[in-house]
């Protein structure tokens, strides 16, 4: 049982080193070849991550399989400090996630989105201009509306209107339904004569790279993927801790059989 737990942890900590190989390097490359800012806006927190794993792998590696109880204790501290975080995450995205809904529009396939239904926090992270700026580019640099169009360029305004789109589509590459436009195609609609309820009727413009990108409702699009992925996030976050605290528990038996083998 003594060599069982320090083997096995060894082992574990062998192919997560490996794994932190290819992490840091795409980390790396990303900050060197990286063509956008939305794809540098990732290079960092992978390189952490790669570092991150590396460093720890090495210290149970090393402290499992040498018996170097000091280079254990910090493998403990650190992967105890990971389960703390990661309990602490799952805590908060089911937190700010437990809000907001696409509203059910009658004789529409899709729903309108508004940013008013979600928590305050991530409301807040999109009414910053700084970040809706650098998220705006990065949703025009994406081709969601360009492919949108395309996908939808050849049906019929009726077929259109039965269409389910997701939320970005629906915020983000049409008028609201609240404006009445008269449809042309998917992205190219006629203004009708204001004044309009809603603001964003204002805002449209048929242009590329304007479309509904400055409305409330493509911020809200993206708040309700936001919640979507960070709820699947959170439910595998579970799976994810369970495994860590069996590992942490391997790793407290292989310190404590370190600590028994220096006694003797």
């Amino acid at each position: 049982m003594v060599q069982c737990s320090n083997n096995l942890l060894g082992i574990l900590n062998f192919f997560t080193f490996l794994l932190s190989i290819p992490i840091l390097s795409a980390g790396i490359w990303l900050g060197k070849n990286a063509a956008t800012e939305c794809e540098r806006f990732l290079d960092k927190p992978i390189v952490v991550l790669g570092i991150f794993l590396m460093f720890v792998s090495i210290a149970g590696l090393v402290g499992a399989c040498c018996r170097v109880s000091c280079l254990l204790w910090l493998y403990l501290f650190a992967m105890f400090l990971l389960i703390l975080l990661g309990f602490c995450f799952t805590i908060f995205a089911f937190a700010v996630t437990n809000r907001g809904a696409g509203e059910v529009l009658s004789d529409r396939g899709y729903r309108e989105y508004r940013v008013g239904d979600y928590s305050n926090w991530l409301q807040k992270r999109v009414s910053n201009v700084k970040n809706w700026d650098r998220i705006k580019s990065c949703l025009i640099y994406s081709d969601v509306c360009s492919t949108f169009s395309s996908r939808y360029a050849s049906v019929t305004v009726t077929q259109f209107y039965k269409t389910s789109l997701n939320a970005l589509q629906s915020g983000c590459c049409k008028p609201s339904n609240d404006c009445n436009f008269t449809y042309i195609g998917p992205t190219n609609w006629t203004k009708t004569a204001g004044p309009y309820t809603n603001e964003d009727c204002n805002v449209w413009d048929n242009k590329p790279g304007t479309l509904c990108y400055d409305c409330q409702a493509c911020k809200a699009g993206l708040l309700d993927n936001i919640r979507n992925s960070w709820k699947k996030v959170a439910q595998v976050n579970i799976v994810f801790l369970v495994f860590l605290i069996i590992v942490y528990s391997v790793g407290c038996c292989a310190f404590r059989n370190n600590r028994k083998r220096s006694w003797y």
